[in-house]
């Protein structure tokens, strides 16, 4: 599928937060953090916002790939095989007084999500992929991961990420990812799945 993709700079910062906040809005674990469609739609662009900024922040190892049409959006990570940061032990509480202080479930989720991820391996991460609604289904989230996971096979990398629904779990098979052996289950809420996937040779 011939799309043309960008590097996304902060100058994109808008429209990416808008386009996630969008995509995002009927996920179930974006339901599970903010329940409710009018408190989702006030407080949702806020936790799109802040995970945008973590990924363009320098030294991060992140970067944003962006179709030129604006219409679907990666956010990527280069992790190192050294364990987390101590430092950044605060991160979650810091993210939720941010975005929303009354809503543990921000913080909840941040800390689950970084218990589940592997270590011990440098690996590329797929943070988030969103699709503008009206445009999902056209194969643009797959033409937009398949850069990336080839560099992952030339480099002989490893990727990393969660499926947030069953649909998206399917998508990522296709590509190769694997379900991992512990899925993560939200109280009272959604199942998601960490998913790895080892180079391959093509």
């Amino acid at each position: 599928m011939g799309v043309g993709i960008r590097r996304a700079g902060a100058g994109d910062r808008e429209r990416i937060v808008g386009l996630l906040d969008r995509a995002f809005m009927d996920d179930p674990v974006s339901g599970w953090v903010f329940p409710g469609v009018e408190y989702r739609r006030v407080r949702h662009s806020g936790l799109m916002g802040a995970f945008t900024d973590a990924t363009l922040a320098e030294g991060s190892g992140g970067y944003v790939d962006l179709l030129e049409d604006g219409s679907a959006v990666a956010l990527w990570m280069d992790v190192p095989d050294e364990p987390h940061d101590a430092g950044d032990e605060d991160g979650p509480a810091q993210v939720r007084e941010a975005v929303d202080p009354d809503n543990a479930r921000i913080e909840a989720i941040a800390r689950t999500l970084d218990g589940a991820h592997p270590q011990g391996r440098a690996h590329t991460y797929l943070w988030m992929i969103g699709v503008a609604p009206e445009r999902q289904g056209e194969g643009l989230g797959t033409a937009l991961m398949a850069p990336v996971l080839d560099r992952c096979d030339r480099e002989g990398r490893p990727a990393y990420l969660e499926a947030s629904s069953a649909r998206s779990r399917v998508l990522y098979e296709r590509l190769g990812f694997t379900t991992m052996d512990r899925p993560i289950r939200l109280p009272d809420g959604p199942t998601m799945w960490p998913m790895w996937r080892e180079p391959q040779n093509r």
